[in-house]
């Protein structure tokens, strides 16, 4: 039988479901390999677990997101995030900064209603995550490339590396030297593929943090290029805030 394969949503904007869509002829040759038992976004149609593969989107901002993604975890061979509320909580988390209580009374008229969580945080937080893909939103094509990997039973080939080595494969010149333009790319995932830098504009860091990256080296650097520490916390405190190496890095310019 084919493997079966589950998508699942949590707090986002359903844009790296969404990716999964944008295959586009690639989605008929994987619904040729696997069996699709659950994907809200494409189907109402649903077949029980065990799942050999689920895909997780959204941080986990309720109660009943966290009793949810454990039972998900006990139906699921090989649990994957994908994208960046997935991995780090993505914008959401923004509110981990600040006082939850607070924010509530500003936003809504009536906050006796609500019952999110006073964190989002990333599911592996909750569970155990078997490969996090990266991206605000993925790229499709490393995903094509996951789902590869877990059909042949091998490790997914997702560069670690940071995104000025994309930019210098592709022959971009490097904004931040040549322009003085802000740029996170040396200290962000590679995977997007050069998108921002290709077209003169620095990094936003929508891949998360690379593998070793030495934010406090680029902040010093960002420092002679005129920004002052609020702007620095605020360039951390994007699409990956939460991520630990740039929530650190953001906090030291507090």
């Amino acid at each position: 039988m084919k493997p079966k394969l589950a998508v699942w949503k949590f707090s986002s904007c359903d844009g790296c479901q969404l990716s999964l869509l944008d295959c586009e002829e690639e989605l008929l040759q994987l619904a040729g390999a696997v069996q699709i038992a659950h994907f809200l976004e494409a189907s109402r149609a649903t077949r029980p677990g065990p799942y050999d593969l689920s895909l997780v989107e959204g941080s986990i901002s309720t109660a009943r997101e966290q009793a949810q993604i454990r039972w998900i975890r006990e139906q699921s061979r090989q649990l994957v995030t994908i994208g960046a509320c997935a991995t780090a909580g993505g914008i959401q988390a923004l509110r981990n900064l600040l006082d939850f209580d607070e924010v509530q009374q500003q936003v809504y008229p009536q906050p006796d209603f609500i019952d999110s969580l006073a964190t989002a945080t990333p599911v592996s937080d909750h569970v155990k995550v078997d490969f996090e893909l990266r991206g605000c939103p993925i790229d499709k094509g490393q995903l094509l490339e996951l789902i590869n990997a877990f059909l042949n039973a091998r490790r997914p080939n997702i560069p670690a590396w940071s995104q000025c080595q994309e930019c210098k494969a592709a022959g971009t010149v490097c904004v931040m030297v040549s322009r003085g333009e802000p740029c996170l790319g040396p200290v962000t995932q590679a995977g997007c593929g050069n998108r921002c830098p290709a077209v003169g504009r620095g990094c936003y860091g929508c891949f998360g943090p690379a593998e070793r990256p030495n934010a406090a080296a680029l902040s010093r650097r960002l420092q002679e290029l005129g920004m002052d520490p609020a702007s620095l916390q605020r360039y951390y405190r994007l699409f990956n805030a939460n991520a630990p190496a740039f929530r650190e890095e953001s906090a030291r310019h507090e």
